[in-house]
């Protein structure tokens, strides 16, 4: 007969697994890239996001969910010995607990992106700047004289530059954008993470429940369901 418990678990599993993969393959691509990109006028912003993104705790997490996945296997195998799916279950937590608190910490930072951004700001070189002015078309941060803006093709002159909105509205709009899709997408994984934490406890009970019949039936001398 079909045991629907574990075929839901096997199927919450494999959403699990892909959610390491998802995470394993931002590392891969970004990641390397980020100490060879030329930052342009075009991708000056995502670049820099993408810099001060948490990717090495991403692929921390991606070995954790390998792990955790590895595990599963001959925890859904080995019907009689629960100690993997306990194990699964234990790593399978502490994924959830990894990815909430990453999260947690970019959604407050998108309650403070202004101050965040301005701070970034301050530490990037006057061409790195000169390319965010010119890819949101702005001067300056909150406005041309504060932080003084660095002249270049857009903010050509003071009276150009006094005359451009700061950079403060359009970068925070693209950062913040950017910043909830990163957070909703972890908060997708948790999800996942919880999910499958409840299957796992499921199928432990039902197969403890199954033993515990069994035994019964044996002592009573009936055959085992």
């Amino acid at each position: 007969m079909i045991n629907k418990i574990l075929i839901t678990f096997l199927i919450v599993d494999f959403l699990f697994v892909n959610t390491g993969g998802l995470f394993l393959t931002i590392v891969l691509v970004f990641k390397p890239g980020m100490t060879n990109i030329l930052p342009t006028s075009s991708n000056a912003a995502i670049t820099l996001l993408l810099q001060n993104t948490p990717l090495t705790v991403a692929l921390v997490n991606a070995a954790l969910i390998v792990i955790t996945f590895l595990s599963s296997i001959p925890g859904a195998i080995l019907a009689k010995k629960p100690i993997f799916l306990r194990i699964t279950s234990w790593l399978t937590l502490s994924c959830a607990l990894l990815s909430l608190g990453v999260g947690l910490d970019i959604w407050y930072s998108t309650l403070q992106t202004s101050h965040n951004l301005g701070v970034l700001w301050a530490q990037q070189s006057p061409l790195e700047q000169s390319l965010l002015q010119q890819q949101f078309q702005c001067c300056g941060y909150s406005n041309s004289t504060s932080p003084p803006f660095i002249i270049d093709n857009f903010c050509s002159s003071t009276a150009t530059a006094a005359m451009a909105p700061g950079c403060v509205g359009p970068f925070s709009g693209f950062a913040n954008s950017f910043l909830d899709i990163v957070f909703t997408s972890v908060f997708g994984a948790v999800a996942v993470d919880g999910i499958l934490f409840l299957c796992t406890l499921v199928v432990l009970k039902d197969r403890a429940q199954r033993e515990r019949y069994r035994l019964i039936d044996e002592k009573s001398g009936l055959r085992g369901i």
